[in-house]
């Protein structure tokens, strides 16, 4: 599975119109599912965003986490993100899971987010979105929990 995550001050999800999800300070991640990845991946992602030290310290250092400041986290399902852009001028979606194995996933990703962490927002699965965001820092991270074998 793989989490882009980004340090926000903000970011909301629109779907038709309408807020589907939003928070104020916190982590804003894109998350992809790819092919071969498991409940194991799923939670193995969550831990590792909820523990990534990318938040300031009284010294100013990217020193704490998110469980440690308690800011808001807003997942957001980003089919697009694992997808082989090494030739061509056409991405291929191939290393991509298939749609029901990604949605599963996704839920099992944000069941096991709000079990741990107490402000979690999400986008819809599947649906045309708007994100809106801005970006403190800027602080952007690619993580990426390779499915079993693909190490």
């Amino acid at each position: 599975m793989i989490g882009l995550l980004q340090r926000v001050t903000y970011a909301r999800v629109r779907v038709d119109g309408e807020v589907v999800g939003e928070i104020d300070a916190g982590l804003l991640v894109l998350v992809g599912v790819e092919r071969g990845d498991t409940q194991a991946e799923a939670s193995r992602l969550v831990e590792r965003l909820l523990g990534y030290r990318v938040f300031s310290d009284d010294a100013g250092r990217m020193n704490c986490s998110l469980s440690e400041t308690g800011g808001g986290l807003l997942l957001v399902p980003q089919f697009t993100l694992p997808a082989d852009t090494r030739k061509g001028r056409r991405p291929s979606f191939t290393p991509a899971a298939p749609p029901s194995v990604g949605e599963t996933l996704f839920d099992v990703a944000v069941a096991e987010a709000r079990a741990r962490h107490a402000r979690v927002e999400t986008g819809q699965f599947g649906a045309d979105m708007a994100v809106a965001l801005e970006n403190d820092g800027p602080v952007t991270f690619w993580l990426q929990v390779p499915p079993p074998g693909d190490t």
